[in-house]
């Protein structure tokens, strides 16, 4: 997760009918905070997308369709590239079911990659609950996206390939409404360093990662609510992170970290998902 980023898969406000005005009146339905306003949060993508082509990652669009809503743009969740296929997830927020065939039409069509495994009822898992600590262990968050049968349902499938797959509790936090995936609380800077909510982690977490030779750098407590601990790592110790959370962006850079930052008031902040959910990462190396 921490190597530097060469391909990834974004879906643009357009392409998930920001703009279509009986997609945008769900907004309170599906948990924005306010009404979006699509000009701006195509403005904010198209300068993510800048940074992450800056950065040297190819980005490619997942086409437009009418299953999509707008939380398609948190392109992320969908599905989990492996070395060995693609495992298709189910996500545990039934509006975004059907993005996930989606992911597995565009990565056969582009990379003739195998799905690996679908995720199946009863089970839920969402990839925005899942960081790998390394190529042979995958820590999964288990709430209200991802849930036991879903981490289970995972737990087997990577087996076959000698892949670890441990269970992350998260917290209740905001309820079953909110969106809290593992990575709102923590994310791989790189082989050694963690950004971390520190309070809402679970004991067992952060002592697994210290136990592991993780380090963390603790956000600035007064940017939880802007997506602080969600940044995206570029490799080689390039961050993409929110313009909104300077206090934390600065802790980074002082710790030496190339933080690079686009806006994301609308785009991110206004759905909940930071720079992470709004990527799925297909190609490291």
């Amino acid at each position: 997760m921490v190597d530097p980023l060469r391909r990834v898969v974004v879906c643009s406000p357009k392409t998930a009918g920001w703009d279509k005005a009986e997609r945008a009146a769900r907004w309170q339905e599906l948990g924005f905070l306010h009404q979006p306003d699509f000009a701006r949060a195509q403005s904010q993508h198209a300068e993510m997308c800048r940074q992450l082509d800056m950065a040297g990652a190819e980005v490619l669009e997942l086409s437009p369709a009418n299953e999509l809503t707008l939380d398609a743009v948190y392109t992320h969740d969908a599905s989990l590239p492996t070395d060995f296929g693609l495992v298709v997830m189910r996500p545990g927020k039934r509006n975004r079911v059907a993005e996930a065939q989606l992911h597995l039409d565009l990565f056969r069509a582009l990379a003739d990659m195998p799905m690996m495994a679908k995720i199946t009822e009863p089970a839920s898992t969402e990839a925005g609950d899942m960081v790998w600590l390394n190529s042979k262990t995958l820590l999964v968050g288990n709430g209200y996206r991802t849930n036991a049968e879903g981490i289970a349902q995972m737990q087997t499938v990577l087996s076959r390939e000698g892949i670890e797959v441990i269970a992350a509790p998260l917290p209740y936090g905001s309820g079953p409404s909110a969106c809290l995936h593992l990575m709102s609380l923590l994310s791989l800077l790189d082989e050694r360093t963690a950004l971390v909510d520190l309070p809402w982690l679970a004991v067992m977490t952060v002592e697994l990662l210290k136990a592991r030779g993780y380090s963390f750098i603790e956000i600035d407590y007064r940017e939880r609510a802007t997506l602080a601990s969600n940044v995206l790592s570029l490799g080689n110790k390039r961050l993409l992170a929110l313009q909104e959370n300077a206090r934390t962006n600065a802790k980074l850079r002082a710790a030496g970290f190339d933080v690079r930052t686009f806006p994301g008031s609308e785009l991110s902040i206004n759905g909940g998902g930071g720079p992470t959910c709004l990527t799925r990462p297909w190609l490291r190396a």
